[in-house]
């Protein structure tokens, strides 16, 4: 199994994502995730997209990128978690926490305070993976702030001892087990 970093529009990204929001459409019966992303929000030092691989096949993938104060809710310091996703045949082999880890790795690289996401509660496994990695109910921010299903989390990365100013890791996500 490998963790590379790919664009966000890498074909791999784009199979991946089309996956997942076809999983939003089911559970949540409207058309998925519409929020505004674009690929340059991935690029290091201000974001970073990773996909996981087993024998040259995709199988999860997830991003981060910066957010800072603004009117949905944001603070300034803030990554904020996208498209966290597992195919289904892949599940329970933590993927999910292996990619989210290096996600926080990264994001803390970069400068970054806290770690932000917005999930659902039709996602009980997102919810219940993220309240085991340290992540907390806060208040609600980003597109689905005014929806009741939205559930917003986050974490503090930042622990005793950190250079908050130290570069970006980026370039080092390349993971094999």
């Amino acid at each position: 199994m490998e963790i590379r970093p790919v664009p966000y529009d890498h074909p791999d990204a784009v199979d991946l994502d089309r996956l997942v929001q076809r999983e939003y459409a089911q559970r949540y019966d409207d058309e998925g995730d519409i929020t505004p992303l674009d690929p340059g929000m991935f690029e290091p030092p201000n974001g970073l997209y990773l996909l996981a691989y087993e024998d040259g096949r995709p199988l999860a993938t997830g991003g981060w990128r910066t957010q800072d104060s603004n009117p949905e809710g944001y603070a300034d310091g803030d990554a904020e978690i996208k498209r966290m996703f597992v195919v289904t045949e892949a599940r329970g082999r933590g993927l999910a926490r292996r990619i989210l880890a290096a996600l926080e790795a990264d994001a803390r690289a970069a400068g970054r305070t806290r770690m932000v996401l917005e999930t659902g509660i039709k996602q009980p496994e997102a919810l219940a993976l993220y309240a085991s990695c340290g992540y907390r109910p806060v208040t609600k921010f980003g597109l689905y702030r005014m929806y009741e299903e939205s559930r917003c989390m986050a974490k503090s990365l930042v622990t005793a001892g950190d250079d908050a100013g130290a570069p970006s890791g980026a370039g080092s996500w390349v993971h094999s087990s």
